[in-house]
């Protein structure tokens, strides 16, 4: 039995760009003589779908010291895999292989008193220290103790600790709002962790490093970093912060290049409706080209067209001199989208077709899409389908 690889679309993932990418915010972690800031490199949801192993070393080859994890799984991958750096894994409920994550030196975040005792359970059972980061809610409203809790936390903890079972090696918080820089629930949070900080220290916790920055915190509050950022958009060269300025501006690079081709084009008469509830109806006389990408494979169905009043997500059909961007026509279907090439179009089946990429060329960027889609980037290209293949390549290495 033959199985086929094939599929008409794909995303391209430049690994030189995470590595530059990386580069960029290690630079923008340092900008005092007298402080170093270690950048981990957030890779959870398959590094934003650009692929967990070789996004995961080229970030390490880029400069981050961390690694880090949503999901315990992916941390374990990471480990099996031979990723060397400190990892740290942070979403778990009760029941989760505590034991597997000690036994491959896997940091554990723990937000609850039941974690804790989940904890020191695995580490009596393993034999291992445990190496854990206390995880406070500042005022995300989210995961992580609230402040008020955190002194008699500390003080279970901390016997663990003296104990030989655990050692505090980190506190840890999240931004509500750090994607905008000026609101005022910023500095409240770092006031609030700061405060955490002094009752660990004071508690005895052997902290090693305190982290609240996330992509948009690294970029723009340097008040806020501490002894570690963890950047996870911004790794893969978008931008958390679309409103105060895109890549360009803080030295980052789109990552991945979403491609397929034409797979039908063909002339239709003005009047025509197209795709399922003839959300869009052609202008006049015209040639239609159809995408084989849709929203199982990650295109959000809210980008539909519906033109004049709503263009669809753009579409940069043909390449060199001749590429022009233009808008899904009509709903976003499964496996497809069609796009209206105009009365004129040269255009043929088989013709390339970026969904989005760097936008160095104007085409389209998966921030393009969010727009359109009324989402954010993140989104983009984390709800990326499995069944798109991801192309890894190395433009740096290439040269």
């Amino acid at each position: 039995m033959v199985v086929s690889t094939y599929y008409p679309a794909r995303a391209v993932v430049d690994l030189a760009a995470i590595r530059s990418n990386v580069r960029a915010l290690v630079g923008c972690a340092r900008p005092n003589a007298d402080r170093t800031t270690q950048v981990m490199a957030v890779v959870k949801a398959d590094a934003y779908g650009h692929g967990l192993l070789p996004s995961a070393r080229a970030a390490v080859e880029g400069g981050a010291t961390w690694l880090g994890t949503a999901q315990v799984s992916e941390a374990l991958e990471l480990r099996a895999a031979g990723v060397s750096v400190r990892l740290l894994t942070w979403l778990y409920a009760p029941g989760a292989p505590i034991d597997a994550l000690l036994l491959a030196d896997i940091d554990v975040s723990v937000a609850a008193p039941w974690a804790l005792a989940e904890v020191v359970a695995a580490a009596r059972s393993t034999g291992r220290t445990a190496r854990i980061h206390v995880k406070v809610d500042t005022g995300l409203g989210r995961n992580g103790l609230e402040i008020d809790d955190l002194p008699a936390f500390l003080r279970d903890a901390v016997a663990a600790q003296t104990d030989g079972l655990l050692e505090v090696v980190g506190i840890w918080s999240h931004f509500a709002f750090a994607d905008e820089p000026a609101h005022p629930t910023v500095l409240a949070q770092v006031d609030v962790f700061d405060r955490a900080v002094r009752l660990a220290e004071d508690a005895g916790a052997h902290l090693e490093v305190r982290h609240l920055a996330n992509s948009a915190a690294t970029l723009t509050s340097p008040r806020a970093h501490y002894d570690l950022v963890r950047p996870g958009l911004a790794v893969y060269g978008l931008s958390p912060v679309p409103q105060i300025g895109g890549p360009e501006e803080f030295g980052l690079v789109p990552a991945m290049t979403l491609e397929a081709s034409l797979a039908t084009v063909k002339r239709v008469p003005g009047g025509r409706g197209v795709s399922y509830a003839h959300a869009y109806t052609t202008p006049s006389d015209t040639v239609l080209g159809v995408v084989p990408i849709g929203y199982a494979d990650g295109l959000p169905r809210h980008a539909s067209g519906h033109l004049p009043e709503h263009p669809g997500g753009p579409v940069r059909v043909g390449a060199g001199a001749a590429a022009r961007t233009l808008a899904v026509a009509g709903r976003v279907c499964m496996d497809q989208v069609v796009v209206d090439l105009g009365p004129g179009a040269a255009e043929q089946a088989g013709d390339p077709v970026v969904l989005f990429g760097t936008g160095a060329d104007g085409g389209p960027t998966a921030e393009d899409w969010a727009q359109a889609a009324g989402t954010i980037s993140y989104e983009i290209t984390t709800r990326l389908g499995a069944r798109v293949p991801r192309h890894h390549v190395d433009t740096e290495t290439a040269r």
